[in-house]
Parts: C-alpha cells; sequence; structure tokens
C-alpha cells in the first residue's frame, strides 16, 4: 500500500501523519519520547488531521505524561558489566580502580574508566557524562561546517544540554541550536539528522509541507534516520529535569 507523509505541529507537539487508504483516522502516542503518529484516510487533508489532532489533545497529552513518568531501568551504579551506548555500539563498562585523575577510555568492546576507589556512583555518572559531551564537541563543529556549505547558512551558536523530551532545539531569534547529549549514544547518522532538522528551523519556523520538502531536498533519507533516532528507547537513563 502507498502512503504519503505530512509532518505536522499542534500546539508545539510534532506529529507525523501517514495518509492511507483507510476509513477511519487512528492516533498513537509511542515511546520513548512521546512521538504522535496519525494514521488518516486519504480524503483528509492537513487542516483536518490537525483539528482531529486538536480534538484529542487531552488524551494525547495524558499518554505522554505517563510515558515521561514511566520506570526506566534501575539508575546505573557505574560497576563492571553494565551496558553503555557510544554512537549506537554497545559497550560493556570496565571500571580500574586506582589513583590519579579519572577518565574513560574505548578498548575494542569494552568502555574503560579510570577511576580513584573512593569515587561515588554519582561522581562516576558524572565523568562519564563529561566524555560524552566531549564526543559531541569533538565532532559537532565539521558537522556543522559541511551543512552550513551545502545550505548555505551559518550557525552562530550551538550548545550540548540534557533533555527530557527533544533530541535537539533551535532558537530562531538567536540561531543558537542545542543538542541532547543523549545523541553521543546514538548512529552518527542520528546526529547528523538532528543537525539537518534544528538548521532548517532557520527557515521554517514549523512542522509543515514547507519544511517537510526542505528536508526531502538536503536530505533525501531524513525519515529512516528520525526513525531510528526514535527507535529504541535508551532505557537505562535516569533522566532527570536539569537542563
Amino acid at each position: 500500500m502507498s502512503t504519503a507523509n505530512a509532518y505536522l505541529t499542534v500546539r508545539g507537539i510534532d506529529v507525523d501523519v501517514i495518509y492511507k487508504d483507510i476509513k477511519n483516522l487512528h492516533i498513537g502516542v509511542y515511546p520513548p519520547m512521546g512521538r504522535v503518529r496519525v494514521a488518516a484516510p486519504r480524503r483528509l487533508d492537513d487542516d483536518q488531521v490537525r483539528l482531529a489532532v486538536i480534538q484529542r489533545l487531552p488524551w494525547i497529552t495524558r499518554q505522554r505524561q505517563q510515558l515521561r513518568a514511566a520506570d526506566r531501568q534501575s539508575e546505573r551504579e557505574m560497576v563492571v558489566g553494565e551496558s553503555h551506548y557510544v554512537w549506537g555500539v554497545r559497550r560493556r563498562l570496565k571500571v580500574v580502580e586506582r589513583p590519579g585523575r579519572a577518565h574513560i577510555e574505548i578498548d575494542g568492546d569494552r568502555l574503560i574508566l579510570y577511576v580513584p576507589a573512593s569515587r561515588s556512583a554519582a561522581q562516576r555518572r558524572k565523568i562519564l557524562d563529561g566524555w560524552y559531551r566531549e564526543q559531541l564537541r569533538q565532532v559537532i563543529p565539521d558537522l556543522i561546517a559541511k551543512w552550513e556549505s551545502k545550505l548555505d547558512v551559518r550557525v552562530p551558536a550551538w550548545n550540548i544540554r540534557r533533555m527530557r523530551t527533544k533530541w535537539g532545539t533551535c532558537n530562531r531569534e538567536t540561531r543558537r541550536i542545542t543538542f541532547n547529549i543523549e545523541l553521543a549514544k546514538k548512529h552518527p547518522d542520528c546526529l547528523e539528522y538532528m543537525a539537518v532538522h534544528e538548521i532548517m528551523h532557520y527557515f521554517e519556523r514549523g512542522h509543515g509541507e514547507r519544511f517537510t520538502k526542505l528536508m526531502d531536498d538536503a536530505m533525501s533519507d531524513w525519515r529512516s534516520r528520525r526513525d531510528a533516532l526514535n527507535a529504541a528507547p535508551l532505557a537505562n537513563e535516569a533522566w532527570s529535569n536539569k537542563r
């Protein structure tokens, strides 16, 4: 069955729409980030779908809140054998307790944490957090430079933050792009998609037809990258409201 896709924003909520040869409209809210997807009959247009979503907003909001409040795996204790992801690759943690400066290295399929024995689990998580930030800092400049050239734009500022429900944001006034630190755990293609997505907001505020066209022209496989980004929750994280 052939499908046509639309990408809408309704009251600040991103909505994926798939038009199909079906009789009734169906709305779903999916983990891990509460993405809203609509399967709509072809006889409906974007405005009719938008109205249907608005009418179901109380239910959609409740579903998204339940997803965000759902229990995830226990907070990582930063001990030997735990799984941690780096650029989409699952690695087992090895902890080497020794005096001196704490740092992290990759050795084969292992993520090795060198740390004084006195450091607590919270302190070890902070070390890992800083290491993830550094991974992003190393690759984002070249990535942005690549797309500045391709799109003939300039990204004046960017930063990295821990965000609970968004992979990235764009402030159209300052043109600052913010990346979620969690992107260091995803495949590099996902980070590139997120960079292009946010840069596109320089040209188009919402996620309507024009935004979709811009994304299609710039990155033909953006939908598959987006789906890969949202496909599997990193459930071993203890998400907090701290930005």
